[in-house]
């Protein structure tokens, strides 16, 4: 192949690329701002049916950290998402490659991530920088605006799906609805013994100071074996 052939085989390549790669971006930023809408009926939804049963300083909150970015409150759990800024494709393992969806078109592997979060309300209300959080779900979007789940309590077998899920605020509420009840049902358990049995006089100052002590809901745990 002539060298000006390569050239041009190598500009239309970038080309299709960068078109792809805009495309996921757009369509996940998209996402991003409709989950962020989602989030704040959701509070209201919460708000109206929680404020005669518990105390207000456990109610629902929300707040937009930033344009890839925003929490979610509810007691003593705070949903994090998080939307990555640069586009991925899967490695040769996942199973997404075995989808036809995929073998017609490899282009359509390309996707954005919005990552899902659960940590302690109490991490950062007493800014217990040393406090785990489990990420608990991530949605995959692409080029046509089409997603899937992986996570907890999310089945593989929505990656067949992957052909015909497209984004949608209704789909984006069932994401947020079995992200928020995996979270509340997933409980903090006291850390195991011979994890917190010696302390510095350093940590028990700032223990007493801060609460600083760090915490999370499955320390000292493997995570997978809370699987259900």
């Amino acid at each position: 192949m002539k060298s000006a052939q390569k050239k041009s085989k190598q500009i239309e390549a970038i080309v299709l690329k960068s078109n792809v790669k805009q495309d996921v971006y757009q369509n996940t930023l998209g996402a991003f701002n409709i989950l962020k809408e989602a989030l704040r009926e959701l509070v209201e939804e919460y708000s109206t049916n929680l404020k005669s049963k518990i105390n207000d300083e456990a109610l629902p909150t929300f707040h937009e950290k930033g344009p890839f970015e925003a929490e979610f409150r509810l007691a003593a759990d705070m949903l994090l998402f998080s939307m990555h800024t640069n586009v991925f494709v899967f490695n040769r393992e996942h199973p997404v490659w075995k989808t036809e969806y995929i073998k017609d078109d490899p282009l359509n592997s390309y996707c954005g991530i919005i990552n899902i979060y659960n940590f302690l309300s109490d991490s950062f209300k007493y800014n217990r920088m040393q406090d785990i959080g489990y990420l608990i779900a991530r949605i995959f979007v692409n080029r046509e605006n089409h997603f899937f789940v992986e996570g907890k309590r999310q089945s593989g077998e929505l990656v067949k799906d992957f052909k015909n899920d497209l984004i949608s605020k209704e789909t984006i509420k069932q994401i947020l609805d079995t992200a928020i009840r995996y979270a509340i049902e997933f409980d903090l358990l006291v850390p195991p013994y011979d994890q917190v049995k010696i302390a510095s006089v350093e940590q028990m100052k700032e223990e007493i100071y801060h609460s600083k002590m760090q915490t999370g809901k499955r320390v000292g745990f493997k995570f997978n074996s809370d699987d259900i």
